[in-house]
């Protein structure tokens, strides 16, 4: 089986093929840029693109979106992205010092779509917590010196990103059984 994968992030696509390989699912990329709406919710931004890229495409898509909650700041987290090119990390460790609550989530969000505009959605969260202080800064700028998954003492700077893979193909699971299953 075939499938289109609309993304440019070689993340998403390192972590949807560490799970569609074991269902026999073939990621096809996507070259069209598909401009990505704005929106309140992940599955907004996620249903929006994988419905127009199916219906351009004439066959299923997957859309997955991701969203950074902060409890403290109260920002959606699709608007999170531009208060990070904005917000330096250390401005972000000054505003959470006076703050109680250090803790947020990732909203992940996927839709795998049809032509015909039937989807299924998928959406849970990453809990998260901030550190107090950046041990190894990230070098391309942002969040993720002081940004570590719930339990977890290390930043995402702090350990390779294939550890927490299995993290982020959730969704990509629960897409690859869906199918898996609509095949019986």
């Amino acid at each position: 089986m075939q499938i289109y994968l609309v993304t440019q992030n070689p993340g998403k696509v390192k972590a949807a093929n560490s799970v569609f390989k074991k269902y026999d699912i073939e990621i096809k990329g996507v070259e069209k840029d598909y401009p990505e709406i704005q929106a309140d919710s992940s599955l907004e931004i996620a249903k929006h693109t994988a419905l127009e890229a199916a219906r351009d495409l004439k066959s299923p898509a997957i859309r997955e979106d991701h969203s950074l909650y902060l409890n403290a700041l109260g920002i959606p987290g699709p608007y999170m992205s531009f208060v990070e090119k904005k917000l330096s990390v250390h401005k972000l460790l000054e505003i959470l010092s006076t703050q109680k609550d250090r803790t947020g989530y990732f909203e992940l969000a996927a839709v795998y779509a049809k032509a015909n505009r039937d989807v299924k959605e998928f959406v849970y969260k990453v809990p998260i917590h901030i550190k107090t202080k950046i041990d190894r800064e990230d070098p391309r700028g942002g969040w993720n010196g002081v940004i570590c998954l719930e339990g977890e003492m290390r930043a995402f700077t702090e350990y390779p990103e294939e550890e927490r893979l299995s993290v982020w193909s959730k969704n990509f699971e629960e897409i690859a059984r869906f199918l898996d299953s609509r095949k019986a």
